[in-house]
């Protein structure tokens, strides 16, 4: 067997954490012949849950769970220590009243200690997925606070975007999900993101050859995609919690699995200035990988309407970053 990877959950205990555990522990992320040891993290007064965790984590069984460490988030440095991925889920939650940007103030600070945290103890080619929202602008955050890590290292989450509208143009195409491919989410994990139809494909060709409603493409489809996650609360009364440790997963397994010729997948990460964006944002973009690097896709031209959709999720990105600016070092 070979040596464990590290992988720290942060907010380990809450619905999306617990999701994503077990299915890092049975091997499904980084292969069957790869043993893995979770840093299970959490806030003080839920830590004890976290006993309960490890017992049903035992209870399971799996051959590739070389160890279970459980930490309080108020020791990052322990936490994290050694750890060659960290998946930030845990953040504080927007309650009713809140506007985004009272959720931006009050989540970095917690995202600045990660940070530093991240810098100080993690290993030296860790990985980091922030999945706590708005994952973006806490991505930014932490990243900004943890120089020593290279940029591209960052990702915030966007994949679940990504399955919502492959999902979407499955059903509308009466295809299965299989045969889509290639829809990149552009900008923001916000109502305000791209999820780009016009360089996806169905079955091999493009969607909006497969898919001849127009209005619903530009409509629709792109409004369902960006105000999914509010259908969901409103439906279940509850926030996207299986979906979107499945999206977790499916991030790391886009990193550290080469890309099937034709396809994509979507994270938000440093921009270099790619497609006109600002650099240093984190910005979504559609990404291809060889199992060891990834980059942006390129080369992919955008119509007047794209153009505006996007302009208008990196306007709100550059909104929030200036609403963090001075949580940011000089």
């Amino acid at each position: 067997m070979k040596a464990p990877i590290r992988v720290a959950v942060t907010g380990a205990a809450g619905n999306i954490g617990y999701a994503l555990i077990f299915r890092i522990a049975s091997g499904e992320v980084f292969g069957p012949d790869q043993p893995v040891i979770l840093h299970l993290v959490e806030v003080p007064p839920v830590l004890k849950a976290l006993d309960g965790i490890e017992m049903e984590l035992d209870d399971c069984a799996f051959d590739t769970l070389a160890g279970v460490q459980k930490a309080a988030s108020d020791n990052l440095e322990a936490a994290f220590a050694g750890c060659n991925w960290v998946l930030c889920v845990g953040s504080i939650p927007r309650k009713e009243g809140m506007e985004r940007g009272d959720l931006i103030r009050i989540n970095g600070p917690i995202f600045t200690s990660t940070g530093k945290a991240i810098e100080a103890a993690a290993a030296k080619g860790v990985r980091v997925v922030v999945v706590g929202n708005p994952c973006n602008t806490n991505c930014l955050i932490a990243m900004n606070h943890a120089p020593g890590v290279p940029r591209d290292r960052w990702f915030a989450m966007t994949m679940l975007d990504q399955n919502r509208a492959a999902s979407q143009l499955a059903y509308k195409a009466g295809q299965p999900v299989a045969a889509v491919r290639h829809v990149g989410i552009w900008g923001n994990h916000s109502a305000t993101q791209f999820p780009d139809y016009q360089h996806a494909t169905i079955n091999g060709q493009p969607a909006p050859k497969v898919i001849s409603d127009t209005a619903w493409l530009k409509t629709t489809f792109v409004e369902s995609v960006q105000k999914r996650g509010a259908a969901v609360i409103k439906a279940r009364g509850a926030s996207s919690a299986a979906s979107a440790a499945n999206a977790v997963l499916d991030t790391v397994k886009g990193i550290v699995r080469p890309t099937a010729q034709g396809d994509c997948f979507s994270a938000a990460v440093c921009s270099q200035g790619d497609y006109g964006v600002d650099e240093g944002l984190i910005f979504g973009y559609p990404l291809v990988s060889d199992g060891s690097n990834w980059k942006i896709v390129q080369g992919l031209e955008h119509d007047d309407d794209a153009r505006q959709r996007i302009q208008v999720t990196l306007d709100e990105l550059k909104s929030e970053r200036d609403t963090i600016r001075d949580l940011l070092p000089n």
